[in-house]
């Protein structure tokens, strides 16, 4: 079962392992200790991620890591995109307003 990419992320243990997993790639057990839930728990948002595929896990030897798999996290940036330029348009307005604002109130003195 492919599970959906924006469900999984709503969930700030998955969001915190994402995080995690950009500074390096990690075995379950190290996730693990980054958490105050079980193991089991934490394996469960691992296999929500990998279903998903955010996560994708290498075997070295014994031990299994996981790391990223940032095509799927740049299908999130690309939909996330029409979005980020409607913010930076209402920033720039709440900065045009402000700056107004200061403009009539230094005038006003």
């Amino acid at each position: 079962m492919r599970r959906d990419v924006f469900q999984a992320i709503a969930d700030p243990t998955r969001r915190a392992i994402l995080t995690l997993l950009t500074l390096q790639a990690m075995t379950p057990n190290a996730l693990a200790e980054n958490f105050d839930s079980s193991r089991q728990a934490v394996s469960k948002h691992i296999q929500i991620l990998t279903e998903c595929g955010l996560i994708k896990q290498t075997q070295t030897g014994r031990e299994i890591y996981y790391n990223l798999d940032t095509p799927k996290m740049k299908e999130i940036d690309a939909w996330l995109e029409p979005f980020r330029k409607l913010w930076e348009d209402r920033f720039n307005q709440l900065d045009d307003l402000f700056i107004n604002l200061k403009n009539k109130k230094n005038e006003q003195h």
